[in-house]
């Protein structure tokens, strides 16, 4: 890709840059967000028309021009995004061939062949490793399945360099190793791979070559089998300075206890009789950041929603005390009345509405405190969004912009600036660096830092222990729903709380 420029209204989102990649290699793409990763790929996939770019793609020694991804897979160029592109409803082979569709001459022009459609399938999965039945539905396997299934289809297009973006972001650590082996493997079958990745432990793994993007332009390209490339170079490549250290300085000023759960039982709305929280208790104090660890079943989402005005589980006991009262809370309204916040983990789906613009996003949580009689004024719901725009440096031309463009990390700016204008005593936070890379991480654990010093009590859910370690005072460790210890931050490490993460309380089995 040579000279690569494209803009949209506002923005620039790539500037003149350059991208070689050699036939047979790993090319892992990284950047902050918005640095114009997901763009480039977009251009060099066809999702981008030729024509509403400037710069030239040349594939195989060949000039192209694609009016649209039929024309790339037609090279075997093939992307999977980072939002899936499958249909729930359908079976596995239905969508591995869709659009694609395996029909049978036998059986009339027009007709599908189920049974080649299925046969094929079940080769393509097994080049893959995954043993599931092509007539499975798609919304009964697991995220991490899906990406498998996502592979095969583009397999089944002869795929000849394969672009993933985003591989991994939302898949736990086993899946994520199943994948990077596969992505090896495809390598050695002579695939290209172009891999975009904010994990740097997972470009170290598996790239042979990395080119960093800034500001929508091309840094530089290393080469990662040559050694000495650490995480602390590729950072400072992706934000132009160096990153001393991970997280921000942060002395807390702690104050009275503000939030008190005792004996938090929640049972699955799905199997009433299983309880996935256990007699959980927990304290939050003003100006504290408290952090929630636990293995991905352990019940983290589960409690911190059903604490939320029992958005989550039924047949809820228990008690919560808010500045040494007994409240209920049984609505988000009521949730929100009390003073408590909650910041999902998936933000595109629960937290943001991503076709509407960043202010209606900011207000939409507040409105009371914007209306007069019933009616929003508009003015000031522009001032309030335009004062966090630029307090929390979100990168949008103006609040009028539609959040589903932003990057990810200006997305959970987004969420957060949400839940802050409602003004919470407490904060629940769910992954909330989740998808987004280091320098958008800093800025965000800054913003919690500084909620925590206006004295807000703040609750972080996180898979990364070493985030957990990095900001909070204190952490709780929970497994198989119940809390298995709480560590202050000058005694804890990783290996203590894995250590209470994997204590299987009461003979229970542990879910993982």
């Amino acid at each position: 890709m040579r000279g690569i420029t494209k803009t949209f209204p506002g923005v620039v989102a790539l500037a003149d840059v350059n991208l070689t990649v050699r036939r047979g290699e790993i090319h892992a793409i990284c950047g902050e967000n918005g640095a114009g990763k997901s763009t480039l790929m977009k251009v060099l996939s066809g999702v981008y028309a030729h024509g509403s770019y400037e710069g030239e793609i040349v594939f195989d020694g060949e000039p192209c021009a694609f009016a649209g991804i039929r024309d790339s897979e037609a090279l075997g160029i093939v992307i999977i995004h980072q939002e899936l592109a499958l249909c729930p409803q359908l079976s596995i082979a239905e969508n591995m061939f869709l659009g694609n569709e395996r029909t049978g001459s036998r059986l009339g022009r027009g007709l599908i062949d189920w049974n080649r459609t299925n046969h094929e399938a079940a080769q393509l999965l097994a080049r893959v490793g995954l043993r599931e039945n092509p007539v499975t539905p798609v919304l009964d396997i697991g995220v991490g399945k899906q990406q498998l299934v996502e592979i095969a289809k583009a397999l089944s297009k002869q795929v000849r360099l394969l672009i993933l973006d985003e591989p991994t972001a939302a898949l736990n650590d086993d899946d994520s190793a199943h994948l990077l082996d596969l992505l090896r493997e495809l390598r050695d079958q002579g695939i290209t791979c172009v891999v975009i990745s904010h994990k740097l432990n997972e470009i170290a793994a598996v790239a042979d070559t990395l080119t960093i993007l800034r500001d929508g332009r091309t840094i530089e390209t290393l080469d990662m089998r040559s050694g000495g490339v650490t995480e602390d170079r590729i950072i400072a490549g992706m934000v132009g300075r160096d990153l001393e250290h991970r997280y921000p300085p942060h002395e807390p000023t702690i104050g009275d206890e503000v939030l008190r759960i005792e004996d938090w039982t929640v049972h699955s709305p799905s199997q009433p009789e299983r309880a996935v929280v256990r007699d959980a208790s927990l304290t939050l104090r003003r100006g504290e950041i408290v952090g929630l660890a636990g293995l991905m079943g352990a019940g983290r989402t589960e409690l911190a929603m059903s604490v939320f005005g029992r958005s989550y589980g039924v047949g809820i006991s228990g008690r919560i005390v808010k500045d040494g009262k007994p409240i209920e809370v049984r609505s988000v309204r009521d949730a929100i009345e009390h003073g408590i916040a909650y910041a999902t983990e998936d933000r595109k789906r629960y937290g943001l509405n991503l076709i509407d613009d960043i202010k209606r996003n900011i207000s939409g949580a507040g409105l009371d405190k914007l209306a007069r009689r019933g009616w929003v004024d508009g003015g000031a719901e522009y001032r309030v969004a335009e004062d966090f725009r630029r307090s929390m440096n979100i990168k949008a031309p103006t609040v009028a912009s539609v959040t589903g463009q932003l990057s990810g990390g200006n997305q959970q700016k987004v969420v957060l600036s949400k839940w802050i204008f409602t003004d919470p005593d407490v904060l629940i936070l769910d992954e909330p660096t989740r998808g987004i890379d280091v320098g958008a991480k800093y800025e965000i654990y800054t913003i919690i830092n500084r909620l925590a010093d206006e004295g807000k009590a703040i609750l972080v859910i996180s898979s990364e222990l070493p985030e957990l370690l990095g900001i909070c005072d204190r952490i709780y460790a929970l497994a198989a729903g119940r809390i298995t210890g709480v560590l202050d931050r000058a005694d804890a490490t990783q290996e203590r709380l894995m250590q209470l993460m994997t204590q299987v309380p009461n003979g229970q089995e542990l879910v993982s």
